[in-house]
């Protein structure tokens, strides 16, 4: 698992992460890990994955109709453009 290391950090710093860490019921460490979490995966954030499935399920996309695209779009191969 990666490590990191957080050079120069202040001596007010560091006291008030213990003192939070302790109001949590954590070390050190596991209170930077989930601040550091929280920060870079909030719970609001867009997944895309989720986005797309549900902007599928609102349109009425069905698996029957991605199969049909799927194979449509491998049967025949794309005509090239003609410039007149």
């Amino acid at each position: 698992m990666p490590a990191v290391t957080i050079r120069n950090l202040s001596d007010e710093t560091h006291r008030a992460l213990k003192v939070r860490a302790a109001q949590h019921n954590r070390s050190t460490e596991a209170e930077i890990r989930a601040i550091l979490e929280a920060a870079v995966r909030p719970e609001g954030r867009l997944r895309l994955g989720t986005a797309l499935a549900e902007m599928s399920r609102n349109i009425g996309l069905t698996n029957a109709d991605v199969e049909a695209l799927e194979q449509n779009r491998d049967a025949k191969p794309a005509e090239p453009l003609r410039f007149k």
